[in-house]
């Protein structure tokens, strides 16, 4: 049995497919991107580009690892994804964008007019089992935790209000 076909009938990556809503993706051993995605059919589909989500190099990956949570919250599984865009003069586009589309929170317009626009704009990926998962004890026991990286979005923290002055004696 090969790889592909070994991690495509996992029952612990299938079921957590499933259950995604949040998916941790990284690009060539970079850092983890926490990516919105839609599980649709044993695959994940996220949105990237402007308006949408950073997703720093996934539109021209071929490959990723993604990281998925359990129902308690922790990281249960990590494999390697293929990844590919779905292109819209695809087959695939009218149904997957508009799926995706319909479970976005928060967007404006029309679903039809969210998925044209994404058609202009941004990228729909799609990222697919490839092979083995790691998964329980071969998962690493840190947190994997690192520091924030830098934002446009960061501001100084302003020195606190007085009212009066402190006198010293």
């Amino acid at each position: 049995m090969d790889a592909v076909t070994e991690t495509m009938e996992s029952p612990l990556v299938a079921e957590a497919i499933k259950k995604a809503a949040v998916a941790w993706v990284s690009i060539d051993d970079g850092p983890a991107y926490a990516l919105w995605c839609l599980p649709v059919e044993g695959a994940l589909y996220v949105v990237s580009g402007p308006g949408e989500q950073s997703a720093p190099g996934l539109a021209e990956a071929q490959t990723a690892a993604v990281t998925l949570r359990g129902d308690h919250g922790g990281r249960i599984v990590t494999w390697p994804a293929a990844v590919t865009r779905v292109e819209p003069d695809g087959e695939q586009w009218q149904e997957i964008a508009h799926q995706v589309a319909a479970k976005r929170l928060n967007a404006r317009g029309s679903i039809s007019d969210l998925a044209q626009r994404w058609a202009r704009e941004c990228v729909l990926t799609r990222l697919a089992p490839l092979g083995l998962p790691t998964a329980g004890e071969s998962l690493p026991d840190g947190s994997l935790a690192a520091a924030p990286r830098p934002t446009p979005a960061a501001r100084r923290t302003a020195k606190p209000f007085r009212l009066h002055r402190v006198r010293r004696r």
